[in-house]
């Protein structure tokens, strides 16, 4: 059996590895507390949406309001308005549902105070979707979520006004290849109308991801991990400073002076 000495390692390698371990403790930490910070910042979002969602609806804001309306505080809202939808200007985008794969009808609603919304009445079929474009101007009472706009297009796919190709509700690049001027940076998702079938409002998703907590338990998992890699480190460097040997088979260490089958293991004196 062969036993080795285990030697101590230069103190500057010992400390540069043990800061290293300890620094990307600290940052794993930091990812966890984070990620718990980010939990809660998300509960209460989930929270203020469902009360949107659940709440009397309000008029859409207008002009004055524009610049304020962010995803963060508006996204969501329950909004009512009368008006008039403009015949000839719809916009069809490409979308897939719950009913299917088909279209959204995206329609400019006049309103009574003098503004422009683009009002996303409804999903309707691939099949016969021009025939639910509006042909009349028809006014109409709207009430429904408000939804942020969604810029330039879908997954890997831009939008293409030039050929009438739409893959997400971006509104001002359908109020410019409508002509429809200055309209609301914002569009209104139309709640379903009883015993109309299509197009079918009342699609929205509200599904806002909450996996904070998984997250947070996988950077204090790490964290523990680099700091019991410490903890192994110090273990073994004071080991090698009080001269133990242990075998190459891996058995356990043995103090100097102990003896290995009869053989004495003392180091020899200088």
């Amino acid at each position: 059996m062969t036993v080795t000495a285990l030697k101590p390692r230069p103190r500057a390698r010992f400390y540069a590895t043990a800061g290293l371990c300890l620094t990307i403790g600290f940052a794993l930490l930091a990812l966890g507390v984070w990620q718990l910070q980010r939990r809660v910042w998300k509960l209460d979002l989930i929270a203020r949406i469902d009360q949107r969602i659940a709440a009397t609806p309000v008029a859409p804001p207008g002009p004055a309001d524009w610049t304020g309306i962010t995803a963060s505080r508006d996204a969501y809202r329950r909004l009512t308005g009368e008006g008039v939808l403009l015949a000839h200007r719809d916009t069809l985008v490409q979308a897939v549902t719950r009913l299917g794969a088909g279209f959204w009808v995206m329609t400019p609603l006049r309103t009574d105070a003098g503004f422009t919304i683009l009002v996303n009445r409804g999903f309707v079929p691939a099949d016969d979707a021009k025939s639910f474009e509006s042909d009349v101007d028809t006014r109409v009472q709207v009430t429904g979520l408000l939804r942020m706009s969604e810029p330039k297009g879908g997954f890997l796919r831009s939008n293409d006004p030039a050929s009438g190709r739409w893959y997400s509700r971006d509104v001002a690049a359908i109020a410019r290849a409508r002509g429809l001027g200055s309209v609301a940076p914002y569009f209104i998702d139309e709640e379903a109308t009883p015993g109309v079938d299509y197009p079918a409002g009342g699609l929205t998703v509200v599904s806002l991801p909450n996996n904070h907590l998984i997250y947070a338990l996988t950077w204090f998992s790490l964290a523990a991990l680099a700091f019991g890699s410490v903890g192994v480190l110090i273990r073994e460097e004071a080991m090698r400073r009080h001269g133990f040997r242990i075998d190459g088979a891996g058995s356990a260490p043995t103090h100097r002076g102990a003896e290995v089958g009869g053989t004495n293991l003392a180091a020899p004196s200088a």
